[in-house]
C-alpha cells in the first residue's frame, strides 16, 4: 500500500467512526432506539414521560411507576415518585388545562 492509500483507509475510518457515534449517542439516536429522545411509553401504552420532571421514561425500565385513577406513571426515579405522590394534582393535566393551553 501507497502512502495516499493509507491516507485515504485512515479518513474511512475516522469519518466512520464519527459516524457512529452520532448515531449512537448523537442525532440519529432517535432513529436507532438509543438515547434519551426514545419515547418508548407511548408505545407501550404507558406515560412515556415522567411527570414531575418529564424526562422521557420506558416503562420496562421505569425506575418507579404509579397508578392514579386508572392511568399509570412512569417516573425515572423514586423521588420523583415521591413528588408527584404528594402533588398529584399539580402533575396531571385534565382536559381543560389541556385546551387551555392548546
Amino acid at each position: 500500500m501507497d502512502a495516499e492509500s493509507l491516507k485515504s483507509l485512515a479518513w474511512l475510518v475516522v469519518w466512520g467512526g464519527l459516524f457512529y457515534v452520532m448515531m449512537r449517542y448523537g442525532c440519529g439516536a432517535h432513529m436507532m432506539g438509543h438515547g434519551r429522545h426514545r419515547d418508548a411509553g407511548a408505545a407501550a401504552g404507558g406515560s412515556g414521560k415522567d411527570p414531575a420532571c418529564g424526562m422521557m421514561v420506558d416503562p420496562e425500565h421505569a425506575k418507579a411507576a404509579a397508578v392514579r385513577d386508572g392511568k399509570t406513571y412512569y417516573f425515572c426515579s423514586d423521588a420523583c415518585r415521591n413528588k408527584f405522590e404528594q402533588e398529584p394534582a399539580k402533575f396531571i393535566k385534565t382536559g381543560s388545562q389541556e385546551a387551555h393551553h392548546a
